[in-house]
């Protein structure tokens, strides 16, 4: 399924003749296009990607294995791999990116975020929290607002193996990283002063 969140080009075109559902959204951004599309699935498994992401071969069938794996998890996610950009930098930028993201977020959060780009969530946690998800605020994070609305009573496991291929597009945009990182504050702060972060851990420990 695919979901098309006013494209100006062929894509909804392409993805019908190829065979794929498409869901129209009209307006709200990468927020309410998410939760339209994890509304419309009908499977026990959403798996979530971008439109610019490039999964291997044999990415749902280790979605897959990681639910067997993990019976307690209500979502799985994994990092990513730059695909474009100077080859040299690749490697090293893709560590950096990824671990600021998940290291910073983890520490707000209490446990491992969802990493927008590369996640799967089973369909009744997505069901137990789509009321509360801030689906109308096209200004937050949807992975990171999935992520503190799943957590920390519920488990979300990280899978090394669950590669994907991401452009390295955001780093050289100075004002495009900076709204991501203003994004991302919006994300938590909106949740305060309920969910500060020493209280999730509080919550966490207690659990």
């Amino acid at each position: 399924m695919v979901v098309d969140n006013g494209s100006s080009d062929h894509s909804a075109q392409v993805a019908r003749d190829a065979g794929a559902r498409v869901v129209f959204v009209d307006g709200g951004g990468i927020p309410a296009a998410s939760a339209a599309g994890y509304d419309a699935a009908s499977y026990d498994v959403i798996a979530r990607l971008d439109a610019d992401c490039l999964p291997g071969p044999a990415w749902l069938e280790r979605i897959e294995a990681a639910f067997a794996a993990h019976p307690d998890a209500v979502a799985v996610t994994g990092g990513a791999h730059f695909i474009d950009g100077p080859k040299r930098l690749r490697q090293p930028l893709a560590a950096f990116y990824l671990g600021a993201y998940f290291g910073t977020v983890y520490l707000a959060l209490a446990h491992i975020p969802l990493f927008g780009s590369n996640f799967a969530l089973r369909r009744d946690a997505w069901e137990s929290v789509s009321g509360a998800v801030h689906r109308g605020d096209a200004f937050v994070h949807d992975d990171m607002d999935l992520s503190l609305h799943l957590g920390p009573k519920r488990r979300i496991r990280y899978i090394r193996g669950l590669g994907m291929g991401i452009s390295m597009r955001p780093l050289f945009d100075a004002s495009g990283f900076a709204t991501r990182i203003r994004r991302g504050f919006h994300s938590l702060t909106i949740h305060w002063p309920h969910e500060f972060p020493w209280l999730r851990w509080a919550r966490r420990l207690r659990r």
